[in-house]
C-alpha cells in the first residue's frame, strides 16, 4: 500500500529544518542565499519535484513503469519527467547518464539527474536531485521510492556523475 505523504511537509522538514540560521544571519545573506526554497527553482524543476514527491512510498519492481504496479530507479525518473514536463527520457540509467549536459557535482541543481554505480558498473542506478545533498529515488527490490543523503557513505562510494536535463535550470 502507497504511503501518502505532504510534498510540501516532506520538503519543509527535508529542506528546511535544521537550518538554524538566525534572523542576524540572515541579513548578511547573499540575495540569492534569501530566497525561500521554492524560488530556487525554475518553473519546470517544481514540477519535476513535486511530481516526485508524490510518488514517495510507491514500491520498488524490476523493469516497473508505473506506479500502480511498481517503478525501478529508471521507470520512476521516465515516469516523472513525463508526467511534469512531457520530456521523454530513455528507458535505462546507462541511456539517461548521456542525454542532456554533463554537469560537475558542484553546480547541481534541483530537478538534475544523478547517477550511481550500484551493480558494479557505472551508470547503473539514477535518480532525481532535490537540493542539499539529497536526491529521491526508487532504491531496490523490498524498497519504496525516497528521499536520501548524498552524504551517506554508501552512496558517496558510489557517485557516477549528474546530467541537467532540465533547460536554464
Amino acid at each position: 500500500m502507497r504511503k501518502v505523504l505532504s510534498p510540501v511537509l516532506l520538503v519543509a522538514a527535508l529542506l528546511v529544518g535544521g537550518t538554524g540560521a538566525s534572523a542576524a544571519a540572515e541579513q548578511w545573506r547573499k540575495p540569492e542565499e534569501q530566497l525561500s526554497f521554492f524560488e530556487r527553482y525554475t518553473n519546470a524543476a517544481q514540477d519535476v519535484i513535486l511530481q516526485g514527491l508524490k510518488l514517495v512510498g510507491v514500491r520498488y519492481r524490476l523493469g516497473g513503469n508505473n506506479e500502480d504496479s511498481g517503478l525501478d530507479c529508471s521507470g520512476f525518473v521516465r515516469l516523472v519527467f513525463k508526467d511534469s514536463i512531457g520530456a521523454s527520457l530513455p528507458r535505462t540509467a546507462r541511456e539517461m547518464s548521456e542525454v542532456g549536459e554533463k554537469i560537475d557535482t558542484s553546480q547541481l541543481k534541483p530537478g538534475d539527474l544523478v547517477f550511481f554505480n550500484t551493480m558494479r558498473r557505472t551508470f547503473s542506478h539514477v535518480g532525481i536531485y532535490l537540493g542539499d545533498n539529497h536526491f529521491l529515488h526508487a532504491p531496490r527490490t523490498g524498497a519504496e521510492v525516497r528521499v536520501e543523503s548524498m552524504e551517506n557513505s554508501y552512496w558517496v562510494q558510489r557517485y557516477n556523475g549528474a546530467r541537467r536535463i532540465i533547460e536554464g535550470n
